[in-house]
């Protein structure tokens, strides 16, 4: 019979995530590695019944599971200590994670305070789109992540050949950075979409209120966010046409979420391949 760990590796690779040679069933988020950039994470418990979840950041996939078939039953006293040391672990995660979120956000402020406005990045230029609020941070083109609540909790990074990353342990589930003018945040409809350079396209062309929420699988997060600061407004969201369907049923999943809406370019690629023509 296959362990929890076989069992869990190939959970993934039902997904077409590769996973790591090593599975540490800690109970603590693991990093790893997919085709060479570090866009998966994972979290499993071998305490109790096996259990966790597995994502791949890239493509937008994030999955529970647990171990099928028999598993031992626990006594009383076995299942309240259980429960107190899943309480304990999950402060602790908590604790932590909080202390990563507010380094990267002291690091984010630093970094945002030496940057300058962008005027020109080879980015912009191979995306044929105005640089908005992004700035220039060494080599790199630097878009400002923001909380719910105005704050600046991460940046992200654009290299002029696309490549991006984020600060590390800096927040970004339900975070976003938005395009156009403050006073339009009022207006009757907004567009929600992944990537900087599709949202600048999709504001340019139509002039509505854009957000960025970064990638597909933080859409739900940031649409419910929208809906709750613009509760009046129709929310669109704008989703990639990826050749595997993410793109899309990511962004069904956040219309679902908000009685919103979604739509989709008419050929493969994203709003800014359809509407900038970049390539």
């Amino acid at each position: 019979m296959n362990t929890a760990v076989d069992q869990f590796k190939n959970a993934m690779q039902n997904f077409g995530i590769t996973p790591p040679d090593t599975i540490i069933g800690d109970g603590n988020l693991h990093r790893f590695k997919i085709n060479g950039k570090l866009n998966g994470a994972y979290v499993l418990h071998l305490d109790g019944r096996a259990a966790g979840y597995f994502q791949d950041f890239k493509q937008g996939i994030k999955e529970r599971w647990k171990m099928a078939g028999q598993h031992k039953s626990l006594t009383d006293g076995e299942r309240q200590a259980f429960r107190e040391k899943r309480i304990k672990q999950e402060a602790e995660r908590e604790a932590e994670q909080a202390a990563k979120h507010a380094k990267a956000a002291k690091t984010a402020l630093t970094i945002w305070s030496k940057s300058t406005p962008a005027t020109n990045h080879p980015y912009l230029i191979k995306k044929r789109i105005k640089p908005y609020l992004s700035r220039i941070y060494k080599e790199s083109l630097v878009i400002p992540v923001f909380s719910a609540k105005g704050e600046l909790v991460n940046l992200q990074f654009i290299q002029g050949d696309g490549s991006k990353r984020f600060l590390s342990g800096g927040r970004k589930a339900g975070c976003f950075c938005s395009i156009g003018e403050e006073s339009e945040a009022k207006i009757s409809t907004i567009l929600v979409a992944e990537g900087f350079a599709t949202a600048a396209s999709l504001h340019e062309v139509t002039g509505y209120f854009t957000v960025v929420a970064f990638d597909a699988g933080n859409l739900t997060a940031v649409a419910k966010t929208i809906k709750a600061l613009a509760s009046g407004a129709i929310i669109i969201i704008c989703a990639d046409n990826d050749t595997n369907g993410v793109g899309e049923q990511k962004a069904r999943e956040a219309a679902l979420a908000i009685n919103g809406k979604y739509i989709i370019p008419p050929t493969s690629g994203d709003f800014n391949d359809h509407l900038a023509g970049s390539v």
